[in-house]
Order: structure tokens, then C-alpha cells, then sequence
């Protein structure tokens, strides 16, 4: 199929039916259930079609075939549905580091050798201490540019020499990082790689990057939940509940009445099959 579609960022590109069988085959759906959504999917893409446009037919199809597949596949727009400010996306990133073991804060300031800077998410665990600057996009094919990791290396620099009181004692920090939801240009890696930052995007670095991470451990967002609505989304984001692990198993969530009671099962039959896919 050689058509051209378009990015959100006004890019055109070939559409690539290998990648999007790749994506699909993400979310969980088996090769069969794979076939039946692309049977329905390709005659409808033409030429000059958005990414947009496209993911709301994969989506739209793979839910008729599986909610928790479409779930899954949403991640990449359930990352942006923790706007507008990106400050849910903070703590997604603080909840997500804690399942790797660190002890995290989030919104600290901190005094530096030569301003004050606000730390998105500081997170420790044994020797390294990591200040972590997030950058949240909301819309789909967003780059960081270069211009981001040498804004970043400049605020390390300049708090690196200092010993902090953070997790019971008086440490330095070891590392930056700069984590997003969004995209790194090549510029933008090669930076980072050449002086040492660290860095996280939806799809870098190629096998440890947020859409491999995620799975392994099922640190789902609230928002890939396909049977709430976006009030009930927002409700439980407000009241601190920003993963899917936080719901499992969780009675007195749903003994409250901020979900329709008609939907319960349906949400709660979600969220099961996602957290226990992945055991």
C-alpha cells in the first residue's frame, strides 16, 4: 500500500503496515485477532490520511475485538491524557520509578551554586541520586529538541557539586535525566549519549524505552481505561490514584459512587485483565 499520511506535526511519511501490525500485535491481540482488525482497518486508510485519524480506527477496532487490547494500545494517548500541564505525568514518572525500586519526590526546589531550580522528580536508590526533569507533549509526534538536553545538562552542572538532605541523609546527585512522553531528535540522542545524560522517550532507548517499560511491569496510567469516562478519569487522578495497579483489588474504590454502578463489573473485569495479563 503505498499511501502518504500525515503527522500531527505536519510531517508526511509512507504508511507503513508493518509497523502498525507491530503495534497492534502490542497490545496483546493474537495473530488471527491481528489479521481481523487490519481486514477492517486497510480499506478505510487513504492517502493523505493523520496518524490520528488512523490510531482512532486501530483503537476503535481493537476494542470491538478486546477492551484490555485497546487499553493497552492507548498508551501512548493515555501518556498525554495526564495534561495539560503535565503534571500527572510527573507523578506517573515518580509512581514508575518506585516500581524499579527508587524512592522518589516530586516538585522540590533546590539551591544550586549558582540560581534555584525546581526538580519535576528526584529519585534514589542505593549510591545514585537522579535529577529527573520531565517534558510532557500532547499531541502524538512531538520532538524534544536539542536545545532541551543542553538546558537540562546546565542545571545538573550547576547542582552537582552540593550535598542535598533528601531520604535521610546528605547526598549528591549522581545523574540527569530527562524523561518524556513525546519523541528525542537524533541531535537531541546524540547529545545525551555523548555527555552522559540519561535519557527516556516513548520509543528510546530502543529496548528499554517507555512503551517496553511499561509492559513489564503493568505501570498502566489510569487513562488507558477504556470503559471509564473522563470524569471519572480526572475524579481519580485528583484523588491520587494515577496507575491501574492502584485499583486492583481496591473494594472501597468501587464501593463509592464516582462509577456507575452498571459499569463496576465492566471496569473492574478491565483493569483485572490488564494487571493479570502481565503477571
Amino acid at each position: 500500500m503505498n499511501f502518504k499520511i500525515k503527522r500531527q506535526t505536519g510531517e508526511v511519511s509512507e504508511f507503513d503496515v508493518e509497523k502498525l501490525k507491530y503495534s497492534l500485535t502490542k497490545s496483546g491481540a493474537s495473530d488471527i485477532e491481528v489479521a481481523e482488525v487490519l481486514e477492517n482497518m486497510l480499506p478505510r486508510i487513504h492517502d493523505g490520511m493523520s496518524t490520528k485519524a488512523i490510531y482512532q480506527l486501530a483503537f476503535n477496532q481493537l476494542k470491538k475485538v478486546n477492551g484490555t487490547f485497546a487499553a493497552r494500545y492507548s498508551l501512548k494517548r493515555a501518556l498525554m491524557e495526564l495534561g495539560p500541564a503535565g503534571f500527572y505525568f510527573e507523578q506517573w514518572i515518580a509512581r514508575f520509578l518506585e516500581s524499579y525500586g527508587y524512592e522518589t519526590c516530586t516538585n522540590v526546589l533546590v539551591q544550586g551554586e549558582a540560581v534555584t531550580h525546581e526538580a519535576d522528580v528526584i529519585a534514589k536508590k542505593g549510591e545514585e541520586m537522579l535529577w529527573i526533569e520531565c517534558k510532557f507533549r500532547n499531541t502524538m509526534d512531538s520532538k524534544i529538541s536539542v536545545t532541551t538536553p543542553m538546558y537540562v545538562l546546565s542545571r545538573v552542572n550547576d547542582i552537582s557539586q552540593q550535598t542535598y538532605p533528601f531520604f535521610g541523609g546528605a547526598h549528591r546527585f549522581t545523574h540527569g535525566w530527562l524523561i518524556t512522553n513525546a519523541y528525542f531528535t537524533s541531535d537531541a540522542i546524540a547529545f545525551g549519549e555523548h555527555y552522559g545524560l540519561k535519557m527516556l522517550s516513548w520509543d528510546y532507548p530502543a529496548k528499554r524505552s517507555i512503551k517496553n517499560l511499561v509492559d513489564q511491569k503493568a505501570l498502566y496510567p489510569i487513562t488507558c481505561l477504556t470503559s471509564l469516562t473522563k470524569n471519572e478519569k480526572d475524579y481519580l487522578l485528583s484523588k491520587g490514584f494515577i496507575l491501574v495497579k492502584d485499583l486492583y483489588g481496591n473494594d472501597e474504590v468501587f464501593e463509592s459512587n464516582f462509577i456507575k454502578g452498571k459499569n463496576r463489573q465492566k471496569v473492574k473485569f478491565e483493569i483485572e485483565e490488564l494487571i493479570q495479563g502481565n503477571e
